[in-house]
């Protein structure tokens, strides 16, 4: 398929009997039971593990007596979201497989063809003055589209597009002569329009075809956000909260170390927020799997820094939940003030200053991960150095200080204009 050129309107649709379309007819798919038995057996094989880790997790929620039972719990739960999307897309091909029809409804001006289950599917709206070459189609044997057997094929831009399956040759005269009557268009034959022809699709395959540009549309800036920003003010005075507790209410490094764990967190919160303007539809299979990676990473961290900067490696891994509770509860104003400065930053940058244009799903998954892993080597350093040296607090206020330097230089490069 081409991205490019004109390319039809894409929602989620509901087909009901009865619409008030001035024609609706409903072409079942053609079973290729080779291809069902082929898949069902794969989506078993991948069901198996997620079943299996699943009553794993189920049984380690029902058990949660210290944070090491929390965080195997949370790791295997991230686990089973990461895994549950490949036999998820696997069941949901399957059901379609079995239970799938098309639906070709017209009304004047408009074709939709609609694909998924009774009721609940997918629906690509043309639009019948740009459709060209309605045609009938044998395909050979081994092509992509020998499953449909005889169909029906229109050109609409740059594509051919194909529907129903098995109709014989009087079905698709019928058929043509009925799209024609509801739609008042007769279809014409011939090449594409330069202007059909022209423009590049968006990069989210299941996005809304792009609207004509309007004044009062978010672009993205072609200026690089300077020190006084609000956004990065307001980061800088994030970062300003962690340095009053260790000076005035003797905040350790393990509580600030704690702190930026909890950082990384609304990092991947607000990073959920992005994938689901990015990503639109495409987000019910992006998050789940985005959380699944990240939500395991994030818990075995935060297992190795309580061990670590809070118990230290003499006591072990294992601490009360209560006593791990208490610590975010002491922590509550610099969270809330991280949550603040990062919520700032997603909607007057992301979203105001229209960084989200241009960017895919793929890339804002790994987004997180460039800046939260920079930022632990520098804490884990300073850390280091912290506990060399003896825990001073001037010493912490330094490590602060790196921390809030790194995090601005990164802040102000990630909106550089490019």
């Amino acid at each position: 398929m081409k991205r490019q050129g004109i390319r039809p309107r894409i929602k989620l649709g509901i087909d009901l009997p009865g619409s008030t379309d001035d024609f609706r007819r409903v072409l079942p798919f053609r079973r290729s039971w080779v291809a069902i038995v082929i898949l069902a057996v794969f989506d078993g094989v991948f069901l198996i593990p997620a079943v299996t880790v699943f009553q794993q997790a189920s049984s380690e929620w029902g058990r949660l007596d210290d944070l090491f039972d929390l965080v195997g719990a949370l790791f295997s739960t991230a686990w089973l979201l990461g895994w549950s999307t490949a036999p998820l897309i696997m069941t949901t091909v399957l059901a379609l497989m079995l239970f799938g029809r098309e639906v070709v409804r017209a009304r004047p001006g408009t074709v939709e063809i609609f694909t998924g289950f009774p009721v609940l599917g997918i629906s690509f709206v043309h639009e019948a003055a740009k459709m060209r070459n309605l045609r009938f189609e044998e395909p050979l044997k081994k092509s992509g589209k020998a499953w449909r057997g005889k169909h029906a094929v229109f050109d609409y831009g740059a594509n051919a597009v194909a529907f129903g399956s098995n109709i014989d040759g009087d079905e698709f005269i019928s058929l043509k002569h009925q799209l024609e009557a509801a739609t008042g268009t007769k279809f014409r034959h011939g090449e594409a329009t330069e202007a059909e022809l022209s423009g590049e699709w968006e990069a989210d395959p299941l996005a809304k075809a792009a609207p004509e540009p309007q004044l009062s549309d978010p672009v993205v800036s072609d200026q690089s956000l300077s020190i006084a920003s609000p956004s990065t003010l307001a980061l800088i005075i994030a970062n300003l909260v962690p340095v009053v507790g260790a000076a005035f209410f003797g905040w350790n490094l393990g509580e600030v170390m704690v702190l930026y764990w909890a950082e990384s967190a609304v990092i991947g919160i607000f990073n959920v927020a992005k994938i689901i303007v990015i990503g639109k539809y495409f987000a019910f299979l992006a998050v789940p799997f985005f959380m699944g990676h990240f939500g395991g990473f994030m818990a075995v961290h935060f297992l190795f820094i309580y061990g670590f900067f809070i118990k230290g490696p003499q006591d072990g891994m294992s601490a009360d939940l209560a006593e791990v509770a208490q610590l975010f509860v002491h922590l509550w104003p610099a969270l809330a003030a991280l949550f603040i400065s990062h919520g700032l930053s997603f909607f007057t940058n992301f979203l105001g200053r229209g960084e989200y244009r241009g960017r895919t799903v793929n890339s804002q998954m790994g987004e997180p991960y460039k800046r939260i892993v920079f930022m632990h080597l520098v804490l884990i350093f300073g850390g280091g150095l912290t506990l060399v040296v003896g825990g001073a607090t001037p010493i912490l206020i330094i490590v602060i200080g790196l921390k809030i330097w790194f995090d601005i230089k990164a802040h102000l490069k990630e909106r550089q204009p490019v």
